[in-house]
């Protein structure tokens, strides 16, 4: 089976305030064949520092975890203990980070045209919204 790129999505949750409202939008995506959720879990840390973490197939009876169990294509063990470990080390007391696993199904047919044509990928790099956001903010001082 020959993976799209895999991206690892982690989104902290301030006071343990995950509610579910970010499921309507990942299945879009699923749906669409833009992404394929393939692992995940959610680490909670209380206000004295322990630790819990949940894998979405374990989480029983939640409900935002059993629809998120629903929306993955489960590859297992993408997630190591010490990925979980590190997270978890940097997670704020009282707060909550979801952790997603997710495939970049969308670039499948492009990578297999590329292949096709004897193309290579030479280089692959992602710029994070806000530093473009910057870059625009201070190309657009300079126009002035």
């Amino acid at each position: 089976m020959a993976l799209g790129p895999i991206e690892v999505l982690v989104i902290a949750f301030p006071g343990n305030q995950f509610n579910g409202k970010i499921l309507p939008e990942l299945e879009r995506l699923i749906e669409a064949g833009t992404i394929s959720v393939v692992d995940g879990l959610l680490i909670t840390k209380d206000a004295d520092g322990t630790v819990a973490f949940v894998e979405f197939e374990e989480a029983g009876s939640n409900p935002d975890a059993a629809k998120l169990t629903e929306l993955m294509n489960q590859i297992e063990s993408l997630i190591s203990d010490e990925d979980v470990l590190e997270l978890a080390d940097g997670l704020e007391p009282d707060s909550s980070a979801l952790m997603l696993v997710f495939e970049h199904t969308w670039s499948k047919t492009l990578r297999d045209e590329i292949v096709d044509s004897g193309g290579v990928l030479a280089n692959n790099f992602r710029v994070p919204g806000r530093v473009v956001e910057e870059l625009l903010g201070e190309l657009e001082s300079v126009d002035d």
